[in-house]
């Protein structure tokens, strides 16, 4: 049997009110709020999130085989942005890394290829949706990523939803572009394209329905997805699926994350779906895909570690509109009075890949020590060369002094600089992220995620911060 193996939703910890936005540009209020990447955040950034949460399981990344990232909004063009994960996730060398990237219509493809790979699979959608200050995107927008692992019985891992059938209708359709360097979307009035959209989804809707031998009745939970407001609307009233079938698009909670917005869902359907329930995803872009996915008697002790609703619940209190402004480089901000970070550097950087991208330790085979950079040579018995390799980024820690560095340089002034001391031993000092000043504080829990430290001269530097342990899941679900 075929299906889906594994999952994780990564939603950003700041939100952005609706209310704030009106009341700063003197627009209608909007009502509920909009998940917003870090400023140490970025699509790849958030795919290694997701993913190391859907591969969270003992022995599941051994069992890759490709990797395709998809978003809409990548960190790099003419270079691979998956490659980035796929170091971050320590894969196999011999896994093929890929991205799908330029349209939101990507992240229905990177599903559909890896529901047909005969290979285990890892997809990863990924978006952050920046529009022009009080328009549509900025304000309905949202930010976000999830990944799905496909595969088999055979591959060694319980099937957790068994893929039933699936259907793409294409159709080129003008209704929403970008030109390459542009900062934000155009699109025709949405009238133009929702009687089309409503067609296409009904044809692969049913097509997909005729291949599983079921009727509309039989969804158990229908997920309408698309940057389509109106289409994705009417596709939920007029499926002809019950009424109780159809899931809520989370979008007052965290709004729109495009590519990323049908896994988002999908993730949050698999958090509380049960055995045997049919789950039919329906996306919409430049046509509309149809996956139909039943529900097995694994996914109860399968679940994601970090529920979709947790993260929703868990985010922050809302951040002042200028500073989203400053974080998406709408609004200058005044720099410290410090030199320009310099940028990472292509011969180092690849040398140290492993502790870079993998935030992989060592520890000495002779005394036990565990030395955060590794090294050569033990700081306690001396001895050279005697090392093994540990991977450090689910193991948590507690903080043992910091610094609030108010001249450092930074998007997000103070730079909260803490030193860990790790559970099983070691101390590092890195940045805290997702945090104010009232969370560095000595004896706090935290756990490491992977993040973009500076871009300089046009080059990311992804590393690993700390941030606080607060999404509601034990400690364990991480280890």
């Amino acid at each position: 049997m075929a299906g889906l193996i594994a999952y994780g939703a990564h939603v950003p910890y700041h939100r952005l009110a609706r209310a704030d936005v009106a009341a700063a540009l003197g627009s209608a209020p909007g009502r509920g709020t909009r998940a917003v990447a870090g400023y140490d955040e970025d699509t790849t950034s958030m795919a290694v999130e997701a993913a190391r949460t859907a591969l969270a399981r003992d022995g599941l990344r051994a069992r890759i085989g490709q990797l395709f990232l998809a978003t809409a909004a990548p960190a790099y063009l003419d270079k691979t942005n998956a490659t980035a994960v796929h170091a971050a996730l320590r894969l196999d060398e011999h896994v093929l890394a890929a991205d799908m990237a330029g349209s939101v219509r990507s992240g229905l493809g990177a599903l559909v290829t890896a529901a047909r790979s005969p290979i285990p699979t890892l997809a990863v959608l990924s978006d952050l949706r920046t529009g022009l200050p009080g328009g549509g995107e900025e304000v309905l927008g949202g930010d976000g990523a999830a990944a799905f692992v496909f595969g088999g019985h055979r591959n060694g891992a319980p099937v957790i939803a068994e893929l039933l059938a699936h259907d793409t209708v294409s159709d080129e359709l003008l209704d929403r572009w970008r030109l390459p360097g542009a900062p934000a979307s155009r699109v025709w009035e949405e009238r133009f394209a929702e009687e089309i959209y409503v067609s296409l989804a009904d044809k692969a809707l049913t097509a997909a329905l005729d291949q599983a031998g079921l009727d509309r009745g039989a969804v158990d939970h229908l997920v309408v997805s698309g940057l389509h407001a109106r289409a994705c609307a009417t596709v939920r009233r007029s499926a002809g699926t019950r009424p109780e079938a159809v899931v809520p698009d989370l979008t007052d909670a965290i709004g729109n994350a495009g590519t990323a917005q049908p896994g988002l869902l999908l993730a949050d359907v698999l958090d509380r779906a049960a055995p045997g329930e049919v789950i039919a995803l329906v996306v919409l872009g430049d046509g509309a895909g149809v996956l139909l996915l039943r529900a097995t008697d694994a996914l109860p002790a399968h679940r994601s570690g970090r529920p979709v609703a947790a993260q929703i619940a868990a985010g922050s209190a809302p951040m002042p509109y200028a500073t989203y402004l400053s974080w998406r480089g709408l609004l200058d901000r005044e720099p410290p009075r410090r030199p320009d970070p310099e940028p990472p550097y292509a011969p180092p950087a690849h040398r140290r890949t492993a502790w870079k991208y993998g935030f992989v330790a060592a520890r000495c085979e002779k005394c036990g020590t565990r030395h955060l950079p590794p090294d050569r040579v033990c700081t306690s018995c001396h001895s050279v060369d005697a090392m093994a390799d540990e991977p450090m980024e689910h193991v948590h820690g507690t903080v043992a002094t910091f610094t609030v560095d108010r001249l450092a340089h930074t998007p997000s002034p103070p730079m909260l600089v803490v030193v860990v001391d790790y559970d099983g031993g070691g101390r590092f000092r890195c940045q805290l992220t997702d945090a104010t000043e009232a969370d560095a504080v000595i004896g706090a829990r935290v756990e490491m995620t992977f993040r973009r430290t500076v871009t300089a001269s046009g080059i990311h530097n992804y590393f690993w911060k700390a941030r606080p342990v607060r999404t509601g899941e034990t400690e364990e679900t991480q280890g």
